[in-house]
């Protein structure tokens, strides 16, 4: 395999390159964190070209990487993925030199914030850096490496007099440091790639932020992610490379070597250069909220309608993000957050993307022309529309069972119903109506799912009367009302006829329940036992077929 000198090498004198490349040849012992000679000729070598130089040495103690820098810096180049089965670190420990003259206990070390930057966001063995004297010789050196879980700090840095007299096993270090690591009592070992640490972001509503959290957890659960721990970073502003800034991204990386996890969750949705940085920065699969609630639509899609749905929107968050392909985006394919109908059109370039987005809205808009013929057809009957909505996990489902004793999908999950299902339903005094399921809202639901199931959601227009489920055992009760009505007004249905069903009352606390009653109004029913079932029954006949309701006056 041909050797290659990496980062500044234009002009390098001929004999500095060949010299450089010759390094490749050298070797350390495995309990050596460097060894005098490769310490010597890197020093001189440095002096010499008067650019810092650096070595990335593997744990048999053979040279992974010759990278020359400039006076001030060296940038490491792309490292790829970790080394097989290594669950922490990477299994390379960076040796640069330092030609700025530091003398033993000096106040400042050589260690500089980007060089524990690499460390923690690299998670790289060591980090050993190297003074060069003006006699070209090694001065003295520091050494950083990352601390296991309850300390204080994320590393530690420490100095070493001379090279000459570094005693300390490198192999026995390593070994030990690992071994720290995996008696963490809280970690959780997760070998199929699905641990996940979450991460918010309070700005001004702390309660909010929380609430998003805890809803993420959920959300990540129903996925298929594993979350090993989740995380409230507190900012004044999103900050706009990082999503959470350079110093707490170190942290949060740090904190997924604690926790054994390989995957990054944020509770907003990511920029593409956002989504860029951090996953080539963190070398982590890293999804934000919209691909989670995707990757759950893509799971629940069905039929042929919501398959096109799913893969549209698909496409539309991807497309903007092609360009940061094959790095970021390639870590995004597969597993959580990029399978479901979709997914093999994730990795085409744009012109086939925007030709595919194209023909799916064409196959949208035909299956919308037929819905609405059906549409057509059901109105001339005559028989009433009434449309089941409300938060995600509401139990919308159990209600459209108990009334019409059916068996449509029950799950405990986020979104267990994605496609439509309509059943009818008929009074005693032999009146039917055609009672519809949809699909639960959640709050800041994202642009592109709306964009994509606006032809489904359209359907809501045309119902007589809308049944607003909420689960009134929810702490955050009040704040998912206030989604869905966002919601409804956003798809320009504020103006239908809606009955507030305030469900789960046999666990909700009763002062709670006629409080909520009193003040948005309402009838409180379990779907579950159907308590309440019949006075809401009367209540929805009464509206439909005997005060007029169905032209739609707003009233609630």
């Amino acid at each position: 395999m041909e050797h290659v000198v990496h980062g500044n090498t234009q002009g390098l004198k001929p004999e500095h390159a060949r010299a450089l490349k010759n390094l490749y040849q050298r070797r350390v012992g495995r309990n050596e964190f460097v060894s005098v000679p490769l310490a010597r000729t890197l020093c001189l070598l440095s002096r010499e070209t008067g650019r810092r130089l650096g070595l990335m040495l593997d744990r048999s103690g053979e040279i992974a990487m010759v990278v020359v820098g400039d006076a001030h810096s060296v940038t490491i180049p792309d490292l790829g993925p970790r080394r097989a089965g290594a669950r922490r670190f990477r299994g390379l420990r960076l040796v640069h030199t330092q030609l700025r003259p530091l003398s033993v206990g000096s106040t400042k070390s050589g260690l500089t914030e980007e060089d524990l930057t690499d460390l923690a966001l690299l998670q790289l063995d060591a980090v050993i850096t190297i003074s060069v004297g003006g006699d070209g010789l090694p001065g003295v050196a520091w050494y950083g490496h990352l601390l296991p879980p309850g300390t204080d700090k994320p590393w530690r840095v420490e100095e070493v007099p001379t090279i000459h007299a570094w005693e300390d096993d490198f192999h026995v270090f390593i070994t030990d440091l690992e071994a720290q690591f995996a008696k963490e009592p809280s970690l959780r070992r997760v070998e199929d790639g699905t641990g996940a640490l979450l991460v918010g972001v309070t700005l001004r509503d702390p309660h909010k932020a929380k609430r998003g959290l805890l809803e993420l957890v959920r959300l990540a659960q129903t996925a298929g992610l594993t979350v090993l721990d989740s995380v409230l970073a507190r900012r004044d502003a999103i900050d706009g490379k990082t999503f959470v800034g350079s110093g707490k991204l170190q942290e949060l990386v740090v904190r997924t070597m604690h926790l054994g996890a390989s995957v990054l969750v944020f509770d907003r949705e990511l920029s593409p250069s956002q989504l860029r940085n951090i996953a080539e920065t963190t070398d982590l699969k890293v999804l934000d909220r919209t691909q989670i609630i995707l990757d759950i639509f893509a799971q629940r899609a069905k039929s042929r309608e919501g398959k096109l749905q799913v893969e549209l929107a698909q496409l539309r968050y991807a497309m903007p993000r092609l360009k940061i392909m094959p790095t970021a985006m390639s870590r995004l394919t597969g597993g959580v957050g990029g399978r479901g109908p979709g997914e093999t059109k994730l990795e085409i370039n744009g012109r086939r993307a925007r030709e595919r987005q194209t023909r799916l809205e064409r196959e949208l808009e035909d299956l919308g022309d037929k819905r609405a013929l059906r549409r057509r057809q059901r109105e001339r009957s005559g028989i009433p529309v009434v449309s089941i909505v409300g938060y995600t996990n509401a139990g919308k489902s159990t209600l459209l069972n108990r009334i019409t004793e059916s068996a449509v999908l029950v799950e405990d999950k986020l979104f267990a119903t994605l496609d439509p299902t309509s059943r009818r339903f008929r009074f005693p005094e032999e009146r039917d109506i055609l009672l519809t399921d949809t699909v639960g809202f959640i709050e800041d639901l994202p642009d592109t799912l709306v964009q994509a199931f606006k032809a489904t959601l359209e359907e809501l227009e045309h119902a007589d009367l809308l049944l607003h489920v909420l689960d009134s055992a929810d702490p955050d009760v009040e704040s998912h009302k206030e989604s869905v009505d966002k919601t409804l007004l956003d798809l320009g249905l504020s103006e239908r006829t809606v009955l507030l069903v305030w469900n789960k009352a046999d666990q909700a606390e009763s002062g709670r329940l006629r409080e909520l009653t009193d003040r948005y109004g309402g009838h409180p029913i379990s779907a579950m036992t159907g308590e309440g079932l019949a006075l809401l029954l009367d209540r929805v006949e009464r509206a439909l077929f005997k005060e007029g309701l169905r032209e739609g006056t707003g009233s609630r």
